[in-house]
């Protein structure tokens, strides 16, 4: 019969399970087993049973046994289990209750009352397995949901960064190199105490994806400051300083938007980036003059992957170093430009930056 409810009967006495199977053979599939260790290996083959009634008293493994493995295991733990025994004191019932059986119920059997307690648990575990099937697929619907929101998320954030590189055409692959240098300091970084703590995974796949904004600012800066091929004035310098609190500024105004107040959302550490990237571990970098420990660790980071890239790439004003020579200047740089555990890491890390660099080469 199409959609007929599957019985198991477990019961180490023959005339037992012939009178169960009698019972309910004419209103449902039923499959037999005289022992504890075969009504598990039934259990456990698909299509597993709607329902198990269980015996407690069998030799080798009783009833409760059964019960315990049937619960542990995630295959069958759904499965359940009505004991028939003739044990019938309260300590019995309340241990097989315990244990995890959902009814309990005494030899000698009356018909009628094992159909109808066996028709109502199906019912129950019909409308259990309905509810979890929805759980299940709302599960998937918001897990698809929030995957869509994190594609969008990070489309946005490449369109915008995007947008702001095109500004300064000789940049070309610069995004997604910094991403990659980003990454691999961060995760080198995690063994080292200072940062552990705020260096969890998924803050790292946050800085990840928030690196490509560090020059968002740049969209505010004129064309005759970004673009000029010779070296800029000091009042030219003071005007391309300020893309650090222009990226800062309209982060917070897309982070007030979003109404996020998540001190590790991906505005905030993009936010943090912009507006840090360029200070200095000895205090003398804009646009706050910040220093040491005072200076974000989001910030030191891209100042090292910044000042890495922007060194190997050519510009109008200058040529692009080698990849040695671009490592000398970081270390040069060592507790004067960069924090000194960020540089350290990048040294130990050196040659990931070489292969970062040249897999994606302008």
């Amino acid at each position: 019969m199409s959609g007929q409810r599957t019985i198991l009967v477990v019961d180490d006495t023959p005339d037992n399970l012939a009178l169960m199977s009698r019972l309910l053979k004419d209103h449902y599939k039923v499959k037999i087993a005289n022992s504890g260790r075969r009504a598990l290996t039934i259990a456990a083959v698909e299509p597993r049973p709607d329902l198990i009634l269980l015996d407690v008293m069998m030799p080798e493994m009783d009833g409760y046994e059964v019960c315990r493995r049937l619960q542990a295991d995630p295959s069958t733990t759904d499965i359940p289990v009505v004991f028939l025994t003739a044990r019938s004191n309260q300590e019995d019932e309340h241990l097989g209750l315990e244990l995890g059986a959902v009814d309990y119920i005494s030899k000698p059997i009356s018909p009628p009352i094992v159909l109808a307690r066996v028709r109502n648990h199906l019912q129950l575990k019909r409308a259990a397995d309905l509810l979890r099937d929805q759980n299940s697929f709302l599960e998937s619907e918001v897990t698809q949901r929030t995957e869509d929101i994190r594609a969008m998320r990070d489309a946005t954030i490449v369109a915008l960064a995007s947008l702001a590189e095109t500004r300064d055409n000789e940049t070309g692959n610069h995004i997604r190199r910094t991403q990659d240098y980003m990454k691999v300091l961060a995760e080198k970084l995690v063994e080292n105490p200072k940062f552990g703590a705020f260096l969890q995974p998924e803050t790292i796949d946050l800085l990840y994806r928030s690196a490509p904004l560090h020059d968002i600012g740049k969209v505010g800066v004129p064309d005759s400051i970004l673009l000029k091929p010779g070296r800029l004035t000091p009042e030219e310098f003071d005007i391309m300083k300020t893309h650090t609190t222009l990226g800062h500024d309209a982060l917070s105004k897309a982070e007030e938007v979003a109404g996020t107040g998540d001190e590790r959302s991906f505005l905030q550490l993009a936010r943090e980036i912009a507006l840090t990237h360029h200070e200095r571990w000895d205090g003398k970098g804009y646009p706050q003059g910040l220093a040491e420990d005072d200076i974000p660790i989001a910030g030191r980071l891209m100042a090292v992957a910044d000042v890495y890239d922007a060194l190997i790439s050519k510009r109008t004003y200058k040529d692009a170093f080698s990849h040695e020579e671009a490592v000398a200047e970081i270390r040069k740089g060592r507790g004067t430009q960069f924090d000194p555990d960020i540089v350290d890491a990048f040294l130990g890390l050196e040659g990931v930056f070489r292969d970062i660099a040249a897999s994606h080469a302008d």
